[in-house]
């Protein structure tokens, strides 16, 4: 059943080299979609020298308020380096930030910062509480950039399917930032992967219990939050997301967005699932799409490239 309602890169170069990857792929997606932490096939796919920093750093008072640091091993110069906060997905029932150091890998070999954090999830709580994580979690981020080598101006929330739903809200909705003496004027941008930004009605039993439906009120949605004040934004999909309506959504949320005038770039892969949208950021597996190096040049603030 759906969820929803209706800098150069290295390129694996041999034939056998992409099936083993595609292998692994098929394995990494079991693994995204249930949440599985005992699965990590992408994990082994990507390197351990690239980044350093630390595991669970507290960023607010839950068990769950925790973060992986994946910083680059080349100190940028002081003060310099993008932050990339991510959220993942994972119906806003399950997940874990450990399953995602491919994300972080591939930021921070790329001289960006990134932030990978746990979030409480259902049924434990449901809507807004995941939202008053991810604004605690920004706060963090933007408190702590600079003793991280980073620039407190060029702070990004980023996030995978229900993550990317959680990065949009903290965006494009300021009533989550406001809670914590922030706004979203402070971000320098947002990146979607994948993101339900319209869904209601909810029908998948999951979903409906995170966010109490049929009580589940109509600004809820990211889409009725598009306009002028929102940051930058890239919104990225894949046009075989049999999970999340890529026409409905991502281009329906853009077109939201351009309406208002805000900044927004689109890139729709026409041979991308759901899953296969976040694996090519992995650097093993970024042949798949030109995903990584769209996030990087909207980050580093280059032209992006086309969509391939």
């Amino acid at each position: 059943m759906p969820l929803f309602a209706t800098a150069p890169l290295r390129r694996p170069g041999t034939i056998s080299r992409r099936l083993g990857l595609l292998a692994g792929l098929g394995t990494a997606a079991l693994a995204l979609l249930s949440g599985c932490s005992g699965t990590r096939a992408l994990d082994h796919l990507v390197a351990r020298d690239t980044y350093r920093g630390q595991a669970g750093v507290a960023y607010g008072p839950d068990p769950r308020h925790l973060l992986d640091i994946y910083q680059p091993t080349t100190r940028p110069t002081a003060g310099s380096a993008p932050v990339v906060l991510f959220f993942y997905g994972g119906n806003w029932t399950r997940g874990e930030r450990a399953d995602y150091r491919f994300v972080g890998e591939a930021l921070a070999a790329n001289g960006i910062i990134a932030l990978v954090a746990d979030y409480r999830l259902s049924p434990q709580v449901r809507y807004p509480s995941m939202l008053d994580d991810g604004a605690l979690a920004l706060k963090w981020a933007l408190s702590h950039a600079e003793e991280l080598g980073g620039d407190p101006t060029k702070v990004f929330a980023m996030g995978h399917s229900a993550g990317a739903y959680n990065a949009a809200m903290l965006a494009l909705d300021p009533r989550w930032l406001a809670k914590v003496g922030l706004a979203p004027s402070q971000l320098a941008g947002w990146i979607g992967l994948a993101g339900p930004y319209d869904f209601l009605p909810i029908v998948d039993p999951e979903v409906q219990l995170a966010f109490d439906w049929p009580q589940t009120p109509a600004d809820s949605q990211p889409i009725h939050h598009a306009s002028a004040k929102a940051p930058r934004t890239l919104l990225l999909a894949g046009r075989n997301d049999q999970i999340v309506n890529t026409q409905r959504n991502t281009e329906g949320l853009a077109e939201r967005l351009r309406a208002a005038g805000t900044d927004v770039n689109v890139r729709i892969y026409e041979h991308l699932s759901h899953v296969a949208t976040v694996a090519a950021l992995a650097r093993p597996l970024d042949w798949l799409a030109p995903v990584l190096p769209t996030v990087l040049a909207f980050v580093q603030t280059r032209p992006l490239p086309k969509a391939g």
